[in-house]
């Protein structure tokens, strides 16, 4: 009987060869749909056990917060996993372990477990005047005198001071800095009444005749001139006099052996910071700024504790305004509980993933406050979708049809944005990642979106259900109240009135006619029986086919819902009580008309114009942000300290060691003019270029024997009091008997002149030297502790982003081929590429800096935009007829409100973060309030406006040649008084 009809033989015809995807996709979606529907009315079935299941599992879990345990290791989570610096660090640590320095150390360059450092600085004048200068000593006394008791009380408690926890030297006397030595020497000239040693800057000499650097413990100096002119800070030469200092670095090197010590150790961390607080309040006139091997980590943890209360407010504020976009006129239809059931289904879901955590022993770190803010994008979004799903749903349905209508139509969109969080979330927190804080979160981010998704379902799809079976019952929104008719109302005093105005549903049907329809007919007598056109409705219901076309096309398509599929599109589409709903009026009555307006959109387009310049602008300006006391909260030790060390010592580099790791012909002349060659231009401290200067003045010749050569070294040089400090420095191997042993390691230490840009320079420093050491015959390698921080660092942060982008779009890419029609795929992977550029580039322009935390939020932008952007274009493009401009009006409805009500709650949440004194914090606010912009200015602007130019076209598919008339489809519903009884639908 087909084959007879003159208008179809054209259409079977074109199904060969090219709709054989659109076939597969068709199939897929029946396929999905029909699983999310029976799931639907499954959850509807059983609302209770829905319901309870997950709050019982949360209070489970969240019984398990005593096994809660807060990451310490702050260098693991911030410094690349695996560097080239961290395994060089393991080298120097093997060859020259802190505890083998028996003369002197470098408070910047050997770091061990505990120690305490302190930043003196004189509010007027110099540290070096006698008054200033006997204060410090009289501080470093009581530092050198203090004790801490251990246990705090018992008979077992015993008092330890510095001496005893301090780092000996050969003498078995501690280790002090040398600006100590010297400041005691000044001080003791001027109570002898004799002449004032002359203290040089950066490298000075001791009283014993050694030669010390002190450019890293002598601050903000004016040195004197050739002429005795001042000069600028820190701008002397080589051993140039010091006039003035203003400020002063101390480091107290502590041992931890054991657990034991280590406790002390602690302790003592703790009284040397109360005791510089208390000294400090004693002296005005100084300025104390102390830090501590465990400052970092207490102050990184610090922002934790202080978004305690800001993530409240933030609930709160949300609550409120959730409770008010869930709101409407119509106090039946009106669901204010819904929206606080919502956050309370993010809020379960949360404490659900801690509880795991806990249980699996995970740690917890201050990047972890950006997940509340992942889930809460996502799970609001989908709930305000089910919620519009739900205002389309025919009203004389029953609750489960209902709710399973909203499953078919929401939850495979939902579930492909959770999909996409999943992939950007899951592959950075693979091993491909190299930083510990960006898989740390993404995995915890990961599983906390997957509980979200699975308390969606369930949890909030059961409220649903409950709040459904109020408004079927014309109870109050609100209050549960069983509302008055009208009739009963008219007696009542006003306020009453508005407060339980409703529309009954005998009302609605015969006093109101079908809005939006482009053209209707004109309803016939019976009110039981509906006639209109299925093409002719863009405002239907639920458009349960994402190719609701096929329905028009092909009269023999078949699905087992096409019962309430029809029954929903061909019926009443958006009933006049929706319109109470402002925001859904705003859009519809005003603001879809003004977005998509010919004299509008050259303006928008001259706006997405603005917004790729300045993007493009901030990507170019992208700096990395390396530095750890960028994530710290702010007024903190860490942050205080770094700011006084960037003002008064950075005039130098960080002490560089050289380290030559392998034994080397240093009697060799020319290895002995590479060596030196290496170290120009760098302030050193050089056993070797001392060596060498120790032979010339005693006319011996500096190319001996391998045997002289290291004789003289090791009988005569480091015997001398002002060498023997170079002992530290040489590694001697043994022979044969009877032979001179060989220099197996040594090291010198290097120091680079530098600028404001200190931390570009060192890492410039780093990428030259290593390429050198590539090259060199002599085996060496540079470290530093700061280069586990620099090295590789931008490309250990990018990566993850990268990855997660990359596997973002081959998902679109590989759904296309399946699932999605490829022009949507294409339309959101263009978006995502979009915001993404546009964030990361006013980003720059705001003062972030591209750190693990800004990379953190990037990746989740990508599932924020995917979750704003995504169903808009998926409604645009499953939408067939009409006009371009009236599909884009539609999207706006059904999927632009969503999104709009989910950017005001979110964006109130994020306002109290934002007041937070905390680094990390801040960097959060503005990336999430970008991400959140971009995705908007995207979703209810950008794409409204160029879809209505660009591909997908909206033109009913014609015979080859424009052969073929458009078919109709005409849907005859029979109804009773509260239910659909029966369809006839002719061709």
């Amino acid at each position: 009987m087909l084959a007879s009809a003159p208008g179809l033989s054209g259409r079977w015809e074109r199904l060969e060869p090219r709709p054989r995807a659109r076939m597969l996709r068709q199939v897929l979606h029946a396929g999905l749909r029909t699983s999310f529907h029976a799931l639907g009315r499954f959850v509807a079935s059983h609302p209770v056990f829905f319901a309870s299941a997950p709050v019982l599992l949360s209070i489970l879990l969240g019984a398990s917060f005593s096994r809660y345990r807060v990451e310490e290791d702050v260098e693991n989570l911030l410094a690349p996993k695996h560097s080239l610096a961290k395994i060089e660090g393991n080298l120097v640590d093997s060859l020259f372990p802190v505890n083998r320095s028996k003369h002197a150390l470098y408070s910047d360059l050997q770091t061990p477990g505990r120690y305490g450092r302190v930043i003196v600085t004189s509010r007027k004048g110099s540290v070096l005047d006698p008054v200033h200068l006997d204060t410090i000593l009289k501080l470093h006394r009581r530092i050198y005198q203090m004790q801490v008791t251990v246990p705090a009380s018992g008979l077992n408690s015993f008092n330890y001071s510095f001496s005893y926890l301090c780092l000996p030297d050969d003498k078995n006397v501690c280790i002090i800095d040398d600006i100590i030595r010297a400041m005691e020497e000044i001080q003791s000239a001027r109570t002898s009444n004799v002449s004032v040693p002359v203290l040089r800057y950066p490298i000075t000499q001791l009283a014993d005749g050694r030669q010390a650097y002190i450019g890293h413990q002598l601050g903000g100096v004016q040195g004197w001139g050739p002429s005795g002119a001042v000069r600028g800070l820190g701008t002397g030469g080589r051993g140039e006099g010091v006039r003035s200092a203003r400020a002063l670095q101390l480091t107290y090197y502590l041992q931890a052996r054991g657990g034991l010590m280590d406790r002390v150790a602690s302790q003592w961390e703790k009284a040397f910071c109360a005791e510089l607080q208390h000294f400090a309040a004693l002296h005005p006139k100084l300025g104390l700024y102390p830090s501590t091997s465990s400052s970092l980590r207490t102050d990184f943890q610090f922002s934790s504790v202080l978004a305690h209360r800001p993530l409240l407010v933030s609930l709160g504020a949300c609550g409120v305004l959730v409770v008010l976009c869930c709101s409407m006129r119509d106090c039946v239809r009106s669901k204010p509980w819904l929206g606080l059931l919502a956050l309370l289904s993010i809020t379960l879901s949360g404490l659900t993933a801690a509880g795991i955590l806990n249980l699996t022993g995970a740690t917890y770190n201050s990047t972890y406050l950006g997940i509340p803010f992942v889930m809460l994008g996502h799970g609001l979004f989908g709930s305000f979708e089910m919620l519009s799903s739900w205002r389309r749903t025919r009203e004389d349905q029953h609750v489960k049809e209902r709710v399973a209508s909203v499953f078919e139509d929401v939850m495979l969109r939902f579930s492909g944005s959770t999909m996409l969080h999943l992939m950007t979330l899951g592959l950075a927190a693979s091993p491909l990642t190299n930083m510990e804080a960006v898989r740390l979160f993404c995995r915890t981010a990961a599983l906390a979106v997957t509980i979200s998704y699975v308390y969606m379902l369930s949890f909030y799809s059961s409220c649903l259900v409950f709040t459904g079976y109020l408004e079927t019952g014309y109870r109050h929104g609100c209050f549960c109240r069983r509302v008055p008719k009208p009739d009963r109302l008219d007696s009542k005093p006003a306020w009453y009135r508005c407060l339980m105005y409703t529309r009954y549903q005998d009302e609605t049907q015969t006093n109101t006619a079908p809005h939006g329809v482009a053209h209707s007919h004109t309803p016939p007598p019976n009110p039981n029986l509906t006639h209109t056109h299925a093409h002719t409705h863009p405002h239907t219901g639920n458009n349960h086919n994402s190719h609701g076309h096929e329905h028009v096309e092909n009269a023999t398509h078949t699905h087992p819902h096409s019962h309430t599929s029809h029954t929903q599109s061909t019926v009443s589409t958006e009933p006049h009580p929706q319109d109470s709903h402002l925001l859904l009026g705003c859009v519809r009555r005003c603001y879809g008309d003004w977005i998509t307006n010919t004299y509008v959109k050259p303006f928008v387009v001259l706006l997405y114009l603005v917004y790729i310049s300045f993007g493009l602008m901030g990507f170019l300006q992208v700096t990395q942000g390396s530095d750890p006391s960028a994530l710290v909260a702010m007024d903190t030790t860490t942050v205080l300290y770094t700011r006084a060390q960037q003002r008064y010592f950075s005039s130098y580099s960080p002490v560089i060691g050289f380290y030559i790791y392998e034994s080397a012909p240093y009697w060799n002349a020319s290895v002995q003019r590479d060596l030196l060659e290496y170290a120009k231009g760098f302030q050193r401290i050089s056993w070797l270029e001392a060596y060498l200067n120790y032979l010339s003045d005693r006319n011996q010749s500096t190319s001996q024997p391998r045997e002289n050569f290291t004789r003289t070294l090791r009988h005569a040089f480091l015997h001398e009091p002002q060498f023997a400090h170079f002992a530290d420095d040489i590694i001697f191997a043994e022979r044969g008997q009877g032979e001179e042993p060989d220099v197996a390691a040594s090291r010198i230490f290097l120091v680079a002149k530098t600028t404001e840009n200190k931390r570009e320079e060192m890492s410039v420093l780093l990428d030259t030297l290593r390429r050198l050491s590539l090259t060199s015959r002599v085996r060496f390698l540079i470290f530093n502790p700061s280069f586990v921080y620099l090295d590789r660092y931008a490309a250990a942060v990018s990566s993850p982003l990268r990855h997660s982008l990359l596997a973002v779009l081959f998902l679109l890419g590989l759904s296309s081929l399946a699932v999605v029609e490829p022009l949507v795929s294409v339309w959101l992977g263009l978006t995502l590429l979009s915001v993404q550029f546009g964030v990361l580039g006013f980003m720059t322009l705001w003062g972030v800096e591209l750190d693990c935390m800004s990379v953190l939020c990037l990746i989740s932008a990508l599932g924020h935009s995917a979750d704003c952007s995504g169903p808009l274009l998926c409604g645009f493009a499953s939408g067939r007829g009409e006009s371009r401009t009236r599909w884009v009006r539609v999207a706006l409805e059904r999927h632009g409100v969503p999104s709009l009500q989910t950017l005001i709650c979110y964006s109130a949440a994020l306002v109290p973060v934002g007041s937070m004194r905390s680094n990390l914090t801040h960097t959060l606010f503005r990336c999430l309030t970008l991400t959140a912009g971009c995705s908007a200015l995207h979703t209810l602007a950008f794409l409204p406006t160029l879809l209505t130019f660009l591909p997908p076209s909206k033109t009913q598919g014609q015979g080859p040649g424009g052969e073929g008339p458009r078919q109709e489809v005409e849907c005859v519903e029979m109804n009773d008084s509260t239910r659909v009884v029966d369809q006839i639908t002719t061709v």
